[in-house]
């Protein structure tokens, strides 16, 4: 069944990927660019191809996605598959549920500095990216042979997750504490995926560590540099926007205008609270 590696945009979820796609499927504990192939995105076109849908049809797809988990659940086991959308239903069509997922793995950050990652990786201004935080926005909404991804804002992607927590099958954790103590969170999480799969591996604090040093954030960021991401996007001249910034906490205390920052702060008040954000 389906572990979901859940977050909003640039809140680290490619760092939890890197990590347990190194730990879980590389035979060396050797990171690369490929082997986060074993953790795919979800929802991409393939899964719905697979049952015959016209991907432009955004209602058929909206449908069935319940069905296109059904098809990758078929084998038994578990897999991990990132996505940034919600926990959403569209007319009535339920993203997933208790059927076809395991657990959940949500990973959550500060939405000021989520503002200025996720405004350098689309090339798009502070205030315009901003409105996207606060309001409900969907990506790919109308781009042909792309499915629709209903991420709403900031805010109700994370709350949107919680159902999960009703039934033991979520895990949150927080971008900025996975930073300050990488060791300490990632076991917390290996735990959590084992006590969910019934101890089908062993936690093994060596390769942790092994593979921590291997997804270093300078290290990704130079393999970007000499072999390029797949996952970078493009500036409107065809040049590539590097997918790996800074992956600093806090950034926004110095780099953030203090107008977006009050206005994120008013819309997620309740969230950056209960997050201790605020």
């Amino acid at each position: 069944m389906i572990i979901w590696l859940a977050s909003y945009p640039k809140s680290g979820n490619t760092f939890l990927r890197a990590f347990l796609s190194t730990y879980f499927f590389s035979s060396d504990g050797k990171f690369s660019f490929d082997i986060l192939d074993y953790i795919n995105q979800y929802p991409q076109s393939y899964f719905f191809q697979n049952l015959g849908i016209d991907i432009n049809n955004k209602k058929e797809v909206a449908k069935n996605h319940l069905e296109a988990q059904k098809l990758i659940n078929k084998t038994k086991a578990f897999k991990f598959l990132k996505t940034h959308s919600s926990f959403i239903k569209v007319d009535g069509n339920s993203f997933t549920d208790l059927n076809q997922t395991l657990g959940v793995i949500y990973i959550v950050r500060d939405p000021r500095d989520v503002v200025l990652s996720f405004a350098k990786h689309n090339n798009e201004s502070l205030d315009t990216t901003s409105e996207k935080i606060k309001n409900n926005n969907i990506l790919d909404a109308n781009i042909s042979n792309k499915i629709p991804v209903y991420m709403g804002s900031w805010s109700y992607n994370y709350n949107s997750w919680k159902e999960f927590k009703r039934v033991n099958r979520y895990f949150l954790i927080k971008y900025e504490d996975l930073i300050l103590n990488k060791e300490k969170n990632f076991k917390k999480i290996l735990t959590f995926i084992k006590n969910l799969t019934n101890g089908s591996f062993d936690i093994n604090d060596k390769k942790i560590k092994k593979v921590i040093d291997e997804i270093e954030f300078d290290k990704m960021k130079n393999l970007e540099k000499k072999f390029g991401f797949k996952e970078a996007k493009k500036n409107k001249d065809g040049s590539l926007i590097n997918f790996f910034n800074k992956g600093k906490i806090e950034q926004w205390k110095n780099n953030l205008d203090k107008k977006i920052s009050k206005s994120i702060e008013v819309s997620c008040e309740k969230e950056m609270i209960e997050l201790g954000y605020l």
